[in-house]
């Protein structure tokens, strides 16, 4: 048998494309911080009017006053956590979700069922880490391995989110305390 055609035979890519869109995250956010800086002028020459107009309008665009806080999205327990990333549909992944916890309910002692079950809880996690929204990744890839204790990929991605926290000097989510997916809305 052909163990490398196997999906689960090379977690190594996925993790290599996590890998990938952290240090992209990383950059992005130096960018964005570095871009708040005050500009420097190196110039002696006197500046002109049009270029002052010009120079505040820029600052303007790229300010966050005078408009309204964002949101903060609430979690299931009540407490407050932010959530970030791109909002994806998880429509697919839902359904498989609902679809597997059903028949699970049906058959709670099934270890064929919880291991499908923990699979599809799996898959919408890698799909919400691909979107950066990491804490509720977080939560999907811990429902997975509390339904498949064996579930590697699960481990090692939980492993590798945690340590995008700790590398931020924040928080991980506690278990249960993981936000649900970004709402997604479709364009008409």
């Amino acid at each position: 048998m052909d163990w490398t055609a196997h999906p689960r035979a090379q977690p190594s890519n996925r993790i290599n494309n996590f890998m990938k869109v952290t240090l992209v995250f990383i950059l992005l956010t130096l960018l964005l911080a570095c871009n708040n800086a005050a500009p420097v002028t190196n110039s002696t020459k006197p500046i002109n009017a049009a270029q002052q107009t010009n120079e505040a309008q820029s600052v303007l665009a790229h300010t966050s006053e005078g408009q309204p806080p964002k949101p903060m999205n609430a979690d299931s327990s009540g407490g407050k956590r932010s959530q970030s990333g791109d909002p994806i549909d998880t429509a697919k992944f839902d359904t498989a979700i609902a679809s597997a916890e059903k028949e699970l309910k049906a058959k709670p002692s099934d270890e064929t069922l919880k291991k499908g079950l923990a699979q599809a809880f799996f898959e919408r996690g890698v799909a919400l880490t691909e979107a950066r929204q990491y804490a509720s990744a977080l939560g999907d890839y811990r429902r997975a391995l509390k339904l498949d204790p064996d579930h590697e990929e699960s481990k090692e991605w939980i492993d590798q989110i945690i340590g995008i926290y700790t590398m931020m000097k924040k928080a991980a989510p506690k278990e249960g305390d993981e936000p649900p997916p970004l709402p997604f809305k479709k364009q008409a």
